[in-house]
């Protein structure tokens, strides 16, 4: 059995159809099952509250693990629950971030997180992506509000990846042999800066769209979190714009490819997609 946590999020909705395309024994945690994709079995547990992990853990020998936010609990939660269940191999989501010198805040964060799936003793698969394409989302609100879209990273280039990808990689590592023990540092294959995927994203929903700078620091993580985020986060942020601002040639890997023997989606593919998404905001 194959347990899912972060099942209603971006890869958790993508890894659930990978595998339940290859006919994988899936059971999803949730704590709202409605919002839960595909068919298979829904436990509703939630990772802050451990007495009702047990029931979703039963019998389970691999997991996708997939905490939120910035703290270790969840993580920690989940780790002992998959100790206590036996389960043979994690599949960890962390970040590329840990892979600064020196390492920003947001790779600190991720990086303990590795340390507490590490010190389980359970086999791991560790995945630090990159940014993600559906972070494009979060647009959503200047280009309702007046067309435009806020640019915190100007003149630096990044290779976003589709979050389809990184669960392609996932499910992959969960139900072939020869991935414990792995760390795979995944990228999409374009470097692009925001202005690049703007006119990408412009030519999929057939509208203009604008791109202004931004001219503070409330102002920068306003255009990755429209309602705001809590301090530590958004003082992360801000350290990890400045470090994509610097990096004008763009960091990139080819491990999507080398692991699925072919290359990522583009970022052109994920807006003709999710076009929709954007057009009902005109």
């Amino acid at each position: 059995m194959l347990l899912i946590t972060g099942a209603t999020g971006n890869i958790g909705r993508e890894l659930t159809a990978a595998l339940e395309a290859s006919d994988t024994k899936v059971r999803l945690l949730v704590r709202d099952p409605a919002r839960a994709a595909g068919r298979p079995e829904r436990v509703v547990a939630d990772l802050d509250r451990p007495a009702t992990l047990p029931a979703a853990f039963h019998g389970v020998d691999r997991l996708f693990l997939l905490t939120p936010g910035i703290g270790l609990t969840q993580t920690g939660h989940a780790v002992a629950a998959a100790r206590a269940a036996g389960v043979r191999h994690i599949v960890h989501v962390s970040s590329f971030n840990v892979l600064g010198d020196p390492m920003p805040a947001m790779g600190r964060w991720h990086h303990d997180r590795e340390e507490l799936v590490r010190a389980s003793g359970i086999p791991a698969t560790i995945l630090r992506p990159g940014g993600f394409m559906t972070n494009t989302l979060d647009w959503r609100p200047t280009i309702q509000e007046g067309g435009f879209v806020l640019d915190p990273i100007s003149p630096g280039r990044y290779a976003p990846i589709d979050p389809a990808d990184i669960a392609a990689v996932a499910a992959l590592a969960l139900t072939r042999d020869g991935h414990e023990g792995r760390e795979y540092v995944l990228t999409g294959e374009e470097t692009l800066t925001v202005v690049e995927q703007a006119r990408i994203l412009s030519a999929a929903i057939g509208r203009e769209l604008e791109v202004r700078p931004v001219s503070s620091p409330e102002e920068a993580v306003r255009s990755r979190f429209p309602a705001g985020a809590p301090p530590a986060l958004a003082d992360a942020l801000v350290e990890g714009f400045a470090l994509m601002r610097a990096d004008t040639a763009g960091f990139r890997t080819d491990t999507v490819r080398r692991l699925l023997g072919r290359g990522p989606r583009t970022f052109a593919d994920w807006c003709a997609r999710n076009a929709h998404r954007f057009r009902r905001l005109a």
